[in-house]
């Protein structure tokens, strides 16, 4: 990688030789401008407007307008003899956590390569040492005309510098918040919750640009005079006017593009804080009630199958008790023809150990017809 920028960190009395090298790159996709007629090249030309006339890069210097309109020209050897240390350094100001770094504050990144071989020791040593603090360091060096502020951190091996804004660069977010006093419903927070639980983490390097592809493709298309693609009917925007459906809808639809499915409906998150106690308290009362409204009728239908199931068992026994009150003289005359039988057989019994003969039956009368 080609380097930008030659100099030294400066660590207390330790001087490590390093070159800056971009450590970004952009793809994005740059169009020219051209004559819409026939498609021509739109140029610029630098012309001094005093000679009127076109001049040549190696002619072009550079100089500060005062408020009048005064020009002073600064030359690159007025530019070395700045009376800074920072010229051709990076002078390391304060080593501290990385959370003290405001992100509003940084920009571009770049890596610091080792400017020659004697500086492997140092810049390893620089290197662990803010592994093992667990701390950034906070620098000051010129780049392109101007004075900087920078941050050093380790990436893998490497030792990176961050471009930082100054403090008085970064502005205070005023009136950008809503002026109206607008409350947010414990309902509405579990809401969120289960709606960032569900989106979930992600693996920066899984996301693409795909404005940059969509565009890709459309101008392969018009190069090969094909038809352009089909531009993706736009959501309906509107105003979302119900915050709680536009929740659960969302919920829903994430779980649903997660699972590859129909999601389920959202559940309310169990996390709740300090603030929302009393409509948490409110909430397992309504689950109460309506465990209490499913007892009381799970109850009342295991009652009613039980009067049913009673009924049902009554009416059988009754039908059968009315069977039984129907049958009584076959059971009767049994009962009384076995007795006889018994009887007999016992006087037989009784005869026989006597030595008596029975006495002859007697023949029925005859009955006369009349």
């Amino acid at each position: 990688m080609r380097s930008i920028w030659n100099g030294a960190i400066s660590f207390g009395l330790v001087s490590i030789p390093v070159k800056l090298v971009n450590a970004t790159e952009s793809h994005s996709i740059s169009f020219r401008q051209i004559h819409a007629e026939d498609n021509g090249r739109i140029r610029y030309r630098k012309v001094c407007e005093l000679d009127d006339r076109e001049v040549s890069t190696a002619e072009i210097g550079k100089g500060y307008e005062d408020a009048d309109g005064t020009v002073i020209p600064i030359t690159d050897e007025d530019l070395a003899h700045l009376p800074i240390p920072t010229t051709r350094t990076i002078e390391i100001i304060a080593f501290v956590p990385a959370d003290r770094i405001d992100p509003l504050q940084m920009g571009t990144a770049y890596y610091l390569a080792v400017g020659a071989a004697p500086a492997a020791k140092p810049y390893t040593l620089l290197r662990e040492a803010l592994k093992r603090g667990d701390k950034v360091a906070v620098a000051k060096y010129a780049l392109r005309g101007r004075e900087r502020l920078g941050m050093l951190r380790v990436v893998g091996d490497a030792l990176t510098l961050h471009g930082l804004l100054w403090p008085d660069e970064v502005r205070a977010p005023e009136g950008v918040a809503p002026d109206e006093k607008v409350t947010v419903r414990a309902k509405e927070l579990d809401l969120a919750d289960a709606l960032m639980d569900t989106l979930g983490d992600v693996d920066l390097d899984d996301l693409h640009d795909d404005y940059r592809a969509a565009l890709e493709e459309v101008i392969a298309a018009k190069a090969a005079g094909e038809a352009l693609p089909e531009a993706p009917e736009p959501d309906s925007g509107g105003k979302v006017l119900d915050l709680m459906a536009a929740l659960e809808n969302s919920v829903r639809a994430a779980r649903a593009s997660r699972d590859g499915g129909k999601a389920p409906e959202p559940k309310a998150a169990a996390k709740k804080t300090t603030e929302t106690k009393a409509p948490a308290k409110k909430a397992t009362e309504t689950k109460a009630t309506a465990k209490k409204t499913t007892e009381t009728k799970a109850t009342e239908t295991k009652a009613t199958a039980k009067k049913a199931a009673e009924t049902e068992a009554g009416g059988k026994k009754a039908g059968e008790k009315k069977a039984a009150e129907r049958k009584p003289p076959a059971r009767k005359t049994a009962q009384r023809s076995a007795q006889g039988s018994a009887r007999k057989t016992a006087a037989a019994q009784e005869e026989r150990k006597s030595g008596r003969k029975p006495p002859a039956k007697k023949a029925a009368p005859r009955k006369t017809p009349a």
